[in-house]
Parts: structure tokens; sequence; C-alpha cells
């Protein structure tokens, strides 16, 4: 029996697939599926009528850290390695053509390419490059607007809501008020789900008070504050300051990020964790929750599941 794709577009209503479809897509018998959902390997619900349904999200996530059997298809043609993946993401930019650079985004998430590293190697320098012609005059406005469109909807689809899962911890983040950019939470909040936390992004332009408020909510574990735009520096260190220390009373971490925190700016901040890029936010997330270990594979790729 020919395997189905994994490749499930997030924004489906196929979040979900049984111990059966798992145990196709995978290689490997139903046996072993349940033995790693039991083993606490693989989260799943259990539906109305008493079935596991294990979210599709996790298995890619495992198949992406190499620890389940690849299970996506290579798509004919398309080598999505790093360097493949920047050559065409530029060509895709000369362009304008929005559809192939949504299309190279999504398809390199989903050939297995953890979105941090995408974050920092690929999609970090490609906005620059954008933002620079914007600055430069080569590149109209209407044409920059289109292109961050295209990033944004794309990761938009990528962090398709999906059902809570009641043993991860909750992450928790936004930009601070004045400061508009999308795309950092958003890519922010993906890191982290995929880092194994309920990740929740309030988004862009929040007042401290209103993010505190959410923290009262949904009583994170960790919260980040990524700042691309700082309007006026000295009123979001007063703000930051008294945010932190209610943080820290309640005894949750703090992840900080973003162009706009320059070494002066963090000299005058505290946090509990500081980074450049999505890779740091990562290793943070990990050192603070470090999931399930590595499951035993059971049957090899390419024999039937029993």
């Amino acid at each position: 029996m020919k395997r189905p794709n994994i490749d499930t577009p997030p924004d489906s209503t196929e979040h979900y697939a049984s111990t059966v479809k798992v145990a196709l897509l995978l290689g490997v018998s139903v046996t072993t599926v349940k033995r790693w959902v039991d083993d606490g390997i693989l989260p799943a619900h259990k539906s109305p009528g008493g079935h596991r349904k294990i979210l599709l999200g996790d298995v890619r996530r495992l198949v992406r850290e190499g620890k389940l059997p690849q299970a996506v298809e290579a798509i004919a043609g398309i080598d999505w390695g790093l360097p493949e993946i920047r050559t065409r993401l530029d060509a895709a930019i000369d362009a304008d053509d929005t559809e192939q650079i949504r299309g190279l985004l999504l398809g390199a998430y989903r050939s297995g390419q953890p979105i941090e590293v995408l974050a920092d190697t690929v999609i970090a320098p490609a906005l620059r490059r954008v933002g620079w012609e914007w600055v430069q005059g080569s590149m109209s406005v209407l044409r920059e607007h289109r292109i961050m469109q295209a990033f944004v909807s794309a990761l938009y689809q990528l962090n398709a809501p999906t059902q809570p899962d009641p043993n991860r911890p909750v992450a928790l983040g936004a930009a601070p008020e004045f400061d508009h950019y999308l795309l950092p939470t958003l890519i922010a909040k993906l890191t982290l789900r995929d880092g194994g936390w309920n990740a929740v992004n309030v988004g862009p332009n929040t007042p401290f008070a209103a993010l505190l408020a959410a923290v009262d909510e949904f009583h994170p574990r960790l919260v980040w504050v990524s700042v691309s735009h700082l309007a006026d520096p000295e009123r979001f260190l007063a703000e930051y300051t008294d945010f932190y220390a209610a943080l820290e009373a309640r005894g949750i971490a703090v992840a900080i990020g973003g162009q706009s925190l320059t070494q002066e700016i963090r000299s005058r901040m505290r946090y509990t964790s500081f980074g450049d890029g999505c890779v740091q936010l990562a290793a943070f997330a990990k050192a603070l929750h470090n999931r399930t270990p590595v499951p035993k594979r059971g049957r090899p790729i390419g024999k039937k599941p029993e």
C-alpha cells in the first residue's frame, strides 16, 4: 500500500490522525505508534468514542528532529537544502512572485527545516534585503508590501490554530506598544510551538499592562518580548522594568530579542535570556522544557505496518 503524504496543509480541518494513519505515514506498525503514545513520546487525545487521535504537527516535529522515520515525501525537482532555498527565494523576490515566495517558505518548513533555522538563515536575510532595497529606493512601497504579505501569509498558515495540549507548558509573548512588526512574534510562536510549548502570541503593538493581563490569564512559564522598533526608548525601559519585576515575582522566565535591543539598551534591562535570533530562543526554551527521550524506532521504514 502506498503511504499517504503527511504534508496536509495546516489550515485544513485534518489536524489530527488516527494511530493507523500515523503508522502508514511513518512506515511502522500500529503497535509501535501506540507504544510511543503510551510512553509519552507522541501526545494523543481521546475522541468521544475513546480512540487515540494524534496531532499531525507533533508527528512533523519529531520527524524534523530526526526522532521518527522520515515522513515527508520530497517535492519532485526541489532540493530543500538551505543554500538552494536562499537562491530560489532571492529569485522569487526579484520576480515579484509572491506565490513562489509563499510556496518556498511552506515547502522548506514541511521538508524538515526547523523554523528557527529558516528564520535566522533564510527569512531574516531576505527581509533585510527587501528593507534595504526599499530604503535605497530600488523597490517601491507597493512591491515591498506585496512581498512582506507573502511572508506573513506563509507564517500565518504555519501558525494555524491547534488544540492546546495540557501536558505542555505555556509560553506567551508579544511586541511592545508602537512596535507594529508582525513577523517576529509569528516566528517566535512557531519556534516555541515546535519546541513542545503551548505558545500564545498576543501580537504586535501590545502595551505592557495588556501583556501582564494576558500573563495572569494564561499563566505561562515563559514570556518572550520581541522588540523590532522603539519609538521612545526611555518610556520602554521604564515600563519594561516594572513588567519584569511583576514576572520575577511570579517566577516566570523572560526571553527578549529583536533588532532594536542594542547593547546599550540591554545593559539597562533585566532578563532571563537574550537572543540575536530564533536559534537562541529555541535553545533556551529547550533548557526550560526538555521533551521526552528519543523513541525506539520499531519496524524499519519500507516494511508494511501490521
